[in-house]
């Protein structure tokens, strides 16, 4: 391994280590409560060091959201290309995925509401911004695409797919944030899944074409 490669390899793996050491301060303290020295402190870096890498804690966050957002795109890609599936398994299917992200990578739907706020926006870097927005865009239009097919089907009543979209993805974020508050109350009670697959059901029954 040559000079150059190794110190490649080692600034990848020291950005890994921040992500790593920021991802469960976030989830411990929030966004807000965590601050870039407590960051650094627990990847045992200098602040400075962290600096190095990230211009700020906003960007920082929405590093770690591209990651998340990257996940469900690869699941919402792989279902949406599924040939086999019919337009109203794929939006079941796309349910699952939205669910399985978020219990994988549960500072999703924080991440994606922290950098809408402007003042987020404002600190983030163009390039930044753009993957953030860019997979969020093509999430959507893959959702959007699957709806149109049943329209053009027959299958679905008709209207805009991405519209529907809207409603896909708002219903699942919706949901999650209220089940998720009811669970810190009482945490036995884990009614997500469950409350999710009724509304799909719901949501399959109500655009089907009769």
């Amino acid at each position: 391994m040559g000079i150059q490669e190794r110190k490649n390899r080692e600034k990848t793996m020291r950005r890994q280590q921040i992500l790593n050491a920021a991802k469960e301060l976030f989830l411990i303290k929030g966004f807000n409560s965590t601050t870039i020295e407590e960051i650094a402190q627990k990847a045992e870096l200098s602040p400075a060091t962290i600096y190095l890498y990230f211009r700020n804690k906003d960007e920082l966050y929405a590093n770690l959201n591209i990651i998340s957002m990257q996940y469900l795109f690869d699941r919402i890609e792989k279902i949406y290309k599924n040939k086999k599936l019919s337009c109203e398994s794929k939006i079941l299917k796309f349910k699952d995925a939205m669910y399985d992200t978020f219990r994988y990578e549960p500072l999703i739907l924080r991440n994606i509401f922290h950098i809408q706020l402007e003042d987020a926006l404002s600190s983030l870097s163009k390039d930044l911004l753009d993957q953030v927005n860019n997979l969020s865009h093509k999430i959507l239009i893959m959702i959007s695409n699957v709806y149109e097919e049943g329209v053009r089907q027959g299958k679905f009543r008709d209207g805009l797919g991405i519209a529907h979209a809207d409603i896909i993805w708002s219903t699942f974020t919706g949901l999650v944030i209220w089940e998720e508050a009811k669970r810190k109350i009482d945490p036995c009670k884990d009614f997500l899944k469950a409350t999710l697959d009724r509304a799909f059901d719901i949501f399959c029954r109500g655009v089907v074409k009769k």
